[in-house]
């Protein structure tokens, strides 16, 4: 049973906004064309983002504009767009704030010291920090938030990768792979997908709980291989150009000074008392996380900077990423409102259902499983658990698969391992704008990762007899 409790826990931001019921819908000529350019519609922005040939602001705003255009329902954009922007507000809100949050804290030092623990622990060993970085983000995950997850962890161990001149793609992958796998009861997905099914959650998780163990076991090798290889990549720079001291410039002496002048160390344990309660409330569902995220944000600039100069200054140097977040965030807004008002995603979702192969009907839940990761790329969250996997279940069924085969498959990458690089959840856009890189080039490190932590899922589960052929 889906309590509002639940409903607010659930970590993705469009949370039950597009619940579209598809079953028994058969598709006509008309909702098929509307299927095709759906389909073509997502494969363009997927590929104008991955092939940097268009940012993500100006592709997802235009694409699903010529989109709608072609399909016949311009008309309706204005009310799409509107009503897109208006479901997508309070998260786009949240991330301002949180970034606002943060980058306060930051510069008051209250990560420092969490810095300097996670170096005392794993040392300047990359492949120690790629582990450390893929524990930290597990443990902050338990939560169910992928947003904490990638504000807390990537926001601490940024200053780390740089200072050692690690590739920051590495950092983003790592933090991806260890939240995706995380796929616990109260997280989005699988009460979505216990809702949508009807069917008990703990029907689903129990049975798969050694699946999950043996992706988090290829997550950590995964991530030690990936520090290896970094150390293995920086043991062939010159030792002059990393290690040799060098004489600090004047700007760079500037620079550490007014960093210094910003440290707060007396408040340390007020600024640290702060971010806990903002957490805290959060992840108890207390209230909306933009207006735990306002408050905080306001209460740590009085705290720690009293002056107004101090205050409007904080905010401006951190406005430019909450300011390119926000208009990503809207433009995906933008991007979900068109795609789901216009009635291309529930075309899509009928048509994928149909095309089903009668020979593969026995074979669904593994078919499901391997399509699972890269369908995040083209349905939301809410489109896919609501619209997609009742009519597959519905097939399935036809041939004698019991649905929490279909649920469980779906677990295994659909906005699980899948969310951190898709296009339709703003956590990709964070994790790309936190760690600094272009969010082609976190799809394009990343993707073949977690597609392949999804993988080692399905074989595990037909190891296991969960799933057969």
């Amino acid at each position: 049973m889906i309590t509002d409790r639940s409903i607010k826990s659930f970590e993705y931001p469009y949370d039950l906004f597009f619940v579209i019921p598809v079953t028994d819908v058969k598709i006509e000529e008309g909702d098929a064309m509307l299927a095709i350019l759906a389909a073509a519609t997502i494969l363009a922005l997927i590929a104008a983002i991955l092939s940097n040939r268009l940012s993500p602001l100006a592709a997802l705003i235009l694409i699903p504009i010529a989109g709608a255009m072609i399909a016949g329902v311009g008309d309706g954009l204005p009310g799409y767009i509107v009503e897109g922007i208006a479901r997508i507000a309070p998260v786009a809100g949240m991330f301002v704030f949180a970034i606002l949050f943060f980058g306060v804290m930051t510069d008051a030092g209250l990560l420092a010291p969490l810095v300097s623990g996670v170096l005392r622990l794993v040392g300047e060993k990359p492949a120690r920090i790629t582990t450390g970085t893929a524990a930290l983000a597990l443990l902050i995950h338990l939560d169910g938030s992928g947003a904490v997850c990638f504000l807390i962890t990537i926001p601490a161990l940024r200053p780390l990768y740089d200072r050692l001149g690690m590739d920051r793609r590495v950092l983003a992958c790592t933090a991806s792979m260890a939240a995706g796998v995380n796929f616990l009861p109260w997280t989005g997905p699988t009460l979505r997908a216990a809702a949508a099914l009807k069917l008990p959650v703990s029907s689903i998780f129990t049975p798969i709980i050694g699946v999950q163990i043996a992706g988090l076991i290829f997550v950590f090798a995964a991530s030690w291989w990936l520090g290896k290889r970094e150390e293995k990549r920086l043991s062939g720079i010159r030792p002059s150009v990393v290690d040799a001291p060098l004489a600090p410039t004047a700007h760079a002496t500037a620079e550490n000074d007014a960093m210094t002048a910003l440290r707060r160390p007396r408040l340390f344990w007020v600024n640290l008392l702060i971010t806990l309660i903002v957490i805290g409330t959060m992840i108890a569902g207390v209230t909306e996380p933009v207006v735990i995220f306002m408050a905080g944000t306001a209460l740590a600039l009085v705290i720690n900077y009293p002056s107004a100069t101090e205050q409007r200054d904080r905010v401006d140097a951190h406005a430019r990423a909450a300011l390119m977040m926000a208009g990503i965030l809207f433009a995906a807004g933008a991007f979900t409102g068109i795609m789901t008002g216009s009635g291309m995603i529930k075309a899509l979702a009928t048509a994928a259902a149909e095309h089903v192969p009668d020979a593969m009907g026995p074979r669904i839940p593994v078919v499901l499983a391997v399509l699972s990761m890269p369908l995040s790329l083209l349905f939301d969250p809410d489109s896919f658990y609501f619209g997609v996997l009742p009519v597959i279940a519905d097939v399935a069924g036809k041939f004698g698969v019991p649905s929490v085969q279909v649920a469980q498959a779906a677990l295994l990458g659909q906005m699980t391992t899948g969310f951190p690089v898709s296009p339709l959840t703003p956590a990709t856009f964070l994790v790309a704008g936190l760690s600094g890189i272009e969010l082609g080039a976190h799809q394009r490190f990343s993707i073949p990762w977690l597609f392949a932590a999804s993988i080692v899922m399905t074989l595990t589960a037909l190891l296991l007899g969960i799933f057969t052929l």
